[in-house]
C-alpha cells in the first residue's frame, strides 16, 4: 500500500514550520509541486477537513487527509517537523510526524480502509520511533515498506487505475489462514 503512492521524493525529513497551519501549507505546496495539482485545490481540502476535526491522532502523529474531485489515482507525502508543533491532537502532544494523503473522491469506497492501515502502521511505537530516527528519505520509506501491519488487517489497496470510465481500485482479501500456501485472491472493486 505505502510504495505504489509513497517515493523517497514524497519524504521531507526536519521541516522547519512555525505552526500547525504553516505546517499544512508547506505540506500542500510541496504536494501541488509534486503531482502537479492546483495549490490552492489541495490547501483547500486539506485546510477543510481539518476544520471538521485535527488530524492529529496522538502520539506526536498526524494523518491529514482530503478527498478530492480533480485526482484519479492517491498522492502521499510523509512530513517529519523539527521542532514538533502543536496539532490539536486527542492526548495534545506535539505533532512531528505527518503522513499526508489525498484520494480521488471518485474511488472513496477504498479511502477508509486505506486510511485504517495507514493509522494502525503509525500506531505502531517501532514504527514512530524509526521514522524519528531515520537520516535519510530512503531509510524512512524503507521503514514504512518492511513493517509488517497485525494480521487482523484484510484488506490490501494495491492500485487504482484511471481510466475513461472511471477509476477502478484493486484489492485483494486475506479469506484464508494465515499458515494457508494458497495466494491471497485478487479482485477488482466496483467501479465508482
Amino acid at each position: 500500500m505505502i510504495s505504489p503512492i509513497l517515493s523517497e521524493e514524497d519524504i521531507s525529513l526536519d521541516l522547519v514550520t512555525k505552526g500547525k497551519q504553516s505546517a499544512l501549507s508547506k505540506i500542500a505546496i510541496r504536494i501541488a509541486r509534486r503531482s502537479g495539482l492546483d495549490e490552492k485545490v489541495v490547501l483547500r481540502g486539506l485546510f477543510d477537513r481539518e476544520r471538521l476535526a485535527s488530524t492529529g491522532i496522538g502520539r506526536g502523529v498526524a494523518i491529514p487527509h482530503a478527498l478530492l474531485e480533480n485526482i484519479c489515482s492517491p498522492v502521499a507525502s510523509l512530513t517529519r517537523l523539527a521542532p514538533p508543533v502543536d496539532f490539536d491532537g486527542p492526548d495534545d502532544d506535539p505533532v512531528d510526524l505527518i503522513y499526508t494523503i489525498l484520494w480521488p473522491r471518485s474511488a472513496s469506497s477504498a479511502f477508509l480502509p486505506a486510511l485504517s492501515r495507514i493509522c494502525r502502521l503509525l500506531r505502531a511505537s517501532q514504527v514512530r520511533e524509526r521514522l524519528r530516527l531515520a537520516q535519510s528519505a530512503d531509510e524512512a520509506l524503507t521503514v514504512l515498506e518492511t513493517q509488517l501491519l497485525p494480521s487482523s488487517t484484510n484488506l490490501h489497496i494495491s492500485r487504482i487505475r484511471c481510466s475513461d470510465s472511471g477509476p477502478t481500485a484493486f484489492a485483494y482479501q486475506r479469506s484464508l489462514p494465515a499458515r494457508s500456501r494458497s495466494p491471497p485472491r485478487r479482485q477488482a472493486l466496483p467501479r465508482l
